[in-house]
């Protein structure tokens, strides 16, 4: 059926958007088989490290040392109090607890913190998984998974993920970051590794990744790297690039995934609250993914000025996918502006969000926030469109939505939808 009015195109754009399910390509989320590595339940949504940061600049007289030796429940009442109760929740992370809890069904107008964690205390992990993505409308959830993590390699020998709704996604940032501290694990692993990469290293890098990705079947390598690295340059981790991944990645077919832009431990006193962000050499990105052009790259940057290269080297690179507003980018100004850049730059050929979620219940303020401003956007390149004399079929922008929120992905990695 053909769209016939900007009103008409408004309503469709938007129910089309709410209602698609989402393949949700980058969490920190896990299926109930990891045990204490999902995270779930309002004294968790409280104790996110975003809300965190911010409590402090409202307590100026609480030394950290304080704040640590809290229990998680302890810490959730004071975040409460003093972001909720003492001042109104409007930041973007405080929203996102407004939003969990009223979609919910809780009477967020009451404030009564103690009636929301009744309802955790009375409702199994499994049942509150199924209503969270039932709600959030996400089909499938990608994790973040950790081969260096001792109680995760755990995890892993006894199956891995069962939920076919959890996919894996091999994290490497000890490999490429770490190195130092890392050889030593993985000859504990028993490979046969050396600090200055001689001998069999490089070749015993390789092998450990190959095993994990038969383990796991990951549907990507993923590493978090600083705003300064370069590429190339003469150094362990280009090395291990180079002579690893990149040929790791070609064998087995699977994108490398880089989010670049992270500055560790500004602050070290708020530990996980305490990272940062700085710009980076897009020059970094055009090197890699020009000289590897038989392997695909997925890329997100953390600064805000990096965004608009990032969607040019797109443009030249079609090995290049680029994904989400991660991290200090996931607010709704900035999401808004860089949605709108990457349509007007690549069209469709984008991946325009992911939860980037610690928590499960963050998916649900995550992807309303989201879908509202990918909508928004969507509408407004419609409209253009349809002021041009152009008009749309609803399929077409069906299908338009559904290769937004997964489709691209899944045709990227050249893989069939698992929950199509």
């Amino acid at each position: 059926m053909s769209i016939q009015s900007k009103d008409q195109l408004l309503e469709f754009v938007h129910e089309a958007v709410r209602n698609t399910p989402v393949t949700d390509i980058h969490t920190h989320l896990f299926a109930e088989s990891f045990g204490e590595l999902l995270l779930w339940g309002v004294d968790e949504l409280l104790t996110y490290h975003y809300l965190i940061a911010e409590t402090f600049r409202y307590r100026q007289d609480l030394s950290y040392e304080d704040f640590w030796q809290m229990t998680k429940r302890e810490q959730a009442d004071l975040i409460w109090q003093t972001l909720f109760i003492e001042h109104t929740p409007y930041s973007e992370a405080c929203r996102g607890v407004v939003t969990v809890l009223n979609r919910l069904g809780f009477d967020v107008g009451k404030r009564d913190l103690e009636k929301y964690r009744s309802y955790y205390a009375h409702v199994s992990a499994s049942e509150y998984i199924d209503r969270i993505l039932e709600l959030a409308k996400v089909k499938t959830v990608v994790m973040t998974n950790d081969p260096f993590d001792a109680y995760e390699r755990e995890r892993w020998a006894e199956g891995g993920s069962v939920d076919p709704r959890f996919l894996a996604a091999l994290r490497i940032d000890p490999l490429l970051n770490l190195w130092d501290g890392t050889w030593p694990k993985l000859a504990e692993q028993g490979y046969d590794v050396k600090e200055d990469l001689s001998g069999s290293t490089l070749a015993e890098i390789r092998r450990f990744l190959k095993d994990w990705i038969a383990r796991m079947n990951p549907l990507y390598m993923a590493v978090s790297l600083p705003n300064d690295f370069a590429y190339p340059e003469d150094s362990v981790r280009a090395r291990i690039i180079d002579e690893c991944i990149i040929p790791v990645a070609r064998e087995a077919a699977i994108p490398f995934a880089m989010m670049i832009g992270v500055k560790r431990k500004v602050n070290p006193s708020l530990k996980d609250a305490g990272d940062s962000l700085g710009k980076s050499d897009i020059g970094t990105v055009e090197r890699i993914v020009s000289k590897y052009q038989d392997v695909k790259f997925l890329v997100t940057m953390l600064s805000r000025e990096n965004q608009h290269e990032l969607a040019v080297t797109a443009r030249k690179n079609r090995n290049l996918l680029i994904f989400g507003c991660w991290w200090f980018l996931n607010n709704p100004s900035l999401i808004e502006e860089i949605t709108r850049m990457r349509f007007e730059l690549l069209g469709g050929s984008i991946i325009p969000q992911h939860s980037d979620c610690r928590i499960l219940d963050q998916l649900l303020y995550k992807w309303d926030h989201s879908r509202g401003i990918i909508a928004k956007v969507l509408y407004d390149k419609y409209a253009d469109l349809f002021d041009a004399g152009w008009r749309l079929e609803e399929d077409e922008i069906k299908r338009d939505v559904e290769d937004l929120l997964g489709g691209t992905f899944w045709k990227f990695l050249g893989k069939p939808d698992p929950a199509a």
